[in-house]
């Protein structure tokens, strides 16, 4: 059953094109040093509390690159103007230290922190019904939003949440009590456990959650992909959400498109 809509509406990843995360993450982080220093605050404390912030901003990037210029943009642009002068050498370290912290390393290939909106899945238990002790995976669940929509959702469920970002784990937990949350890579967990598998992603990793689902899932699970479209797979049906935005549903055995032969010579 498909949606007789096409429009994609403005999500996430729209109102947060290029420059505007690195805007933000620079605009915010001068102010919150301007404000600090206003208000009596040493020097090097000031740097640091601003240059967390602007580091927690480049969790809005969408390449590795993108989030380094993000994060590096209020420590390299501070020591232009001649302020670093008075800072002493370890404060410089404070800020990739949380980077690493929050966000390793190893994860900067999948989606930034994208919070699922809330209220965003209502009606997907009637869309796609689960028996009481289903078991439900949020991959990537980040600080625990969408755990907790599916909780809604699905209050009989088994949920359970990976996330390979320690502080964001220990949060999710924190957050999603009724939910099972640990600390785990999402492409090494096996989703054949699972009734449901609920992504937000970014576009680039869809090809593998499609190889993922397509080798894992057993006949009769869904994939749900928030905004995001697997684009070799055709859709069971869609899910228009309560902001307009939509949840692409893939019922296992998947289905893929047919692909499409090069034309001319």
């Amino acid at each position: 059953m498909r949606s007789s809509s096409d429009a994609h509406p403005a999500g996430p990843a729209d109102a947060l094109r290029w420059p505007r995360p690195a805007l933000l993450g620079w605009g915010g982080a001068w102010a919150a040093f301007a404000a600090l220093v206003r208000v009596g605050a040493p020097t090097w404390p000031a740097f640091a509390a601003a240059a967390l912030l602007g580091t927690m901003a480049a969790m809005l990037g969408t390449t590795r690159w993108r989030r380094a210029l993000i994060g590096a943009g209020f420590p390299l642009s501070f020591a232009a103007t001649g302020l670093a002068a008075g800072l002493t050498p370890w404060a410089w370290l404070l800020p990739l230290a949380v980077l690493a912290l929050v966000y390793p390393l190893r994860s900067w290939t999948d989606a930034p922190v994208f919070p699922t909106p809330r209220g965003a899945l209502a009606g997907l238990a009637r869309r796609v019904p689960l028996a009481p002790g289903a078991r439900v995976l949020d991959a990537g669940c980040g600080l625990g939003d969408a755990l907790r929509e599916l909780a809604r959702e699905y209050p009989q469920a088994r949920l359970e949440g990976v996330e390979w970002s320690l502080p964001l784990t220990l949060l999710a937990a924190l957050r999603c009590r009724s939910a099972q949350v640990r600390r785990a890579d999402l492409w090494a967990e096996d989703w054949s456990r699972f009734e449901l598998v609920y992504l937000f992603q970014r576009p680039e990793s869809m090809a593998r959650a499609d190889a993922k689902a397509s080798a894992e899932l057993r006949p009769g699970a869904w994939l749900a992909s928030l905004e995001f479209e697997a684009a070799g797979l055709e859709p069971e049906t869609r899910h228009r959400c309560a902001d307009g935005r939509v949840l692409w549903l893939y019922r296992a055995p998947l289905r893929h498109r047919p692909t499409r032969s090069p034309t001319g010579s």
